[in-house]
């Protein structure tokens, strides 16, 4: 249970840097939710571009999965998987689960 509890500090303290990071353009902003019950985090990104359009778009998403950091969804520039090693999670804990199974063993993290 510790083990998770870390887990879910890292993936936190991770995307709130990344919620952080100002947009030049327009009135966007970044938004963190994270659902702790259920293991889901996500970093919203929402407001206003420079001509007024409307942007509402999930630019993170990291589950918790038996024991694994599955990266869903990746929209930054920054790759999150880095990220989450440089804040000490093992690559064979990091699961891409952005890209198609039979990808991943070439992937260097971890297939499932």
């Amino acid at each position: 249970m510790e083990s998770l509890a870390n887990d879910r500090r890292i993936v936190q303290r991770v995307l709130s840097e990344y919620a952080e990071i100002p947009y030049f353009y327009g009135d966007i902003r970044n938004q963190v939710v994270f659902d702790t019950e259920r293991d889901h985090y996500l970093v919203i990104t929402t407001g206003r571009n420079w001509d007024g359009l409307l942007v509402h778009d999930c630019s993170l998403h990291i589950d918790l999965i038996n024991g694994k950091f599955w990266i869903q969804h990746d929209a930054t520039d920054r790759p999150v998987a880095l990220e989450l090693e440089a804040a000490g999670v093992p690559k064979d804990l990091i699961v891409l689960g952005f890209r198609e199974p039979k990808i991943r063993p070439y992937t260097g993290y971890a297939v499932a």
